[in-house]
């Protein structure tokens, strides 16, 4: 009777059913979002109000989101180094959820204006194993989605992503008039602790799915590293779909301003608190959570091209709206800004977050389609750091532009530049 009551009580392997995979991978994205969003929002904002220059701000969100550029680093070691009894994807999840628990629980002990070189450090470290995790879930993702179920998956990701944006983000902030900057860096904290252990120590991977090449140390990885390289390179090189992968990656995603750090400087600029600025972005990361997953559903019926350069030209539009509302008030930093701005601002914020969802599903499902499981760690992680090294140089330049034109004239730049990735949708064609 004690024997059948604790099997009971086991938790279940999520990955055993189609809803058990799609709510784990949408789990496991969620605390891979919680630091990206406390990062570019909470302290972002937090930074601004103490006077803090746009361009250093943009320095800042670059040099703690800069490990997620770099995600190609990692993808050797998850590919070759694994274990069996925890599994090959698994363990290194375990671990890179644990040492982000462990990097950032030290945070709450900083005081943010006078310590914020190793606030910076801290946090870098903190993304840097955030990074990691994230190698790692792809590659599951690679080798344990179905075929017909990779874009509602990618969709379900990218929303528990946005999902936990939103609670590092615009929840933290909220909660830091109540409790203070220690209290939220705890809540997030316990949120990485409780998927790690009600979602991933449950979960059974397949490890025939993914045989390890390697079950040792960093020396047996240097005996395996050559052939590996070449395989992952053929593998990101060997086709022109394979290239064009890369340069789609490197290029900007979209019109990107109204997503990163442009808009929360923006938001302390024209005088709004922190209670509207973080409700501004719990209810922007809401609306891209739901078109995450609805991008996702339609993307498995429509075309994938047609349907990305749907998306891409229409992420432009709030932006360009917001740069004639601007020019139109004339205002600058540092005047009151009148209601009507105000106005035209959250609704280009939330009409961007809202539109923004929908081209995840699409451009997620291309590189999985493109990608080999034998290097699924090393190829996908490649292709999805070159995003993010895209949105640490957007955030750089972004900053320096608002520093020296304006906020108006970076909009509509940022407009251009995000229809550039364009010209690579043509030889984006997933193979069969």
């Amino acid at each position: 009777m004690r024997v059948e009551g604790i099997r009971a009580m086991r938790l279940p392997n999520l990955l055993a059913t189609r809803k058990g995979r799609i709510a784990a991978f949408f789990l496991m994205y969620l605390t891979e979002g919680l630091p990206v969003g406390f990062a570019m929002t909470t302290v972002a904002t937090l930074l601004r109000r103490q006077g803090v220059g746009t361009a250093e701000i943009g320095g800042f969100l670059a040099l703690t989101l800069l490990p997620w550029a770099f995600k190609w680093v990692y993808g050797p070691f998850v590919d070759l180094i694994a274990s069996r009894r925890l599994g090959p994807r698994r363990g290194w999840i375990l671990a890179a959820q644990s040492m982000m628990v462990l990097t950032l629980l030290p945070l709450a002990q900083f005081d943010l204006a006078t310590q914020l070189g190793v606030f910076t450090a801290l946090l870098f470290v903190h993304n840097l194993f955030g990074a990691v995790q994230d190698v790692a879930v792809d590659a599951l993702a690679v080798t344990t989605v179905h075929e017909d179920e990779r874009a509602f998956a990618s969709g379900m990701m990218f929303g528990g992503q946005s999902l936990g944006v939103l609670m590092g983000g615009g929840g933290a902030l909220l909660l830091v008039g109540r409790i203070g900057l220690p209290g939220s860096i705890g809540v997030i904290a316990v949120l990485i602790l409780a998927v790690m252990t009600f979602v991933v120590l449950p979960m059974r991977e397949n490890v025939e799915a993914v045989p390890p090449r390697v079950q040792g140390g960093l020396g047996a990885v240097a005996g395996e590293v050559g052939g590996f390289v070449r395989e992952a390179l053929r593998a990101l090189f060997g086709s022109r779909l394979a290239f064009a992968g890369l340069l789609f990656g490197v290029l900007p995603i979209s019109a990107m301003a109204l997503a990163r750090g442009l808009q929360a400087n923006l938001a302390v600029d024209l005088g709004l608190s922190n209670d509207q600025i973080g409700g501004l972005a719990a209810a922007s990361q809401a609306a891209t959570a739901v078109t995450c997953v609805l991008g996702g559903w339609l993307s498995d019926r429509l075309p994938l091209r047609r349907a990305l350069a749907s998306y891409v030209v229409l992420l432009s539009l709030p932006g360009l709206a917001l740069m004639l509302a601007l020019q139109q008030h004339g205002w600058a930093p540092g005047q009151a800004a009148p209601a009507a701005l105000v106005t035209a601002f959250m609704a280009a914020v939330l009409a961007y977050n809202g539109l923004f969802g929908f081209i995840y599903g699409a451009r997620v499902a291309v590189f999985m389609g493109i990608t080999q499981p034998a290097v699924a760690a090393t190829q996908f992680a490649a292709y999805m750091a070159l995003t993010n090294l895209s949105i640490s140089y957007s955030l750089v330049w972004q900053g320096y532009a608002v520093q020296h034109w304006g906020y108006a004239a970076t909009l509509g730049l940022d407009a251009l530049v995000g229809l550039s990735c364009l010209v690579v949708l043509p030889f984006l064609r997933p193979k069969p």
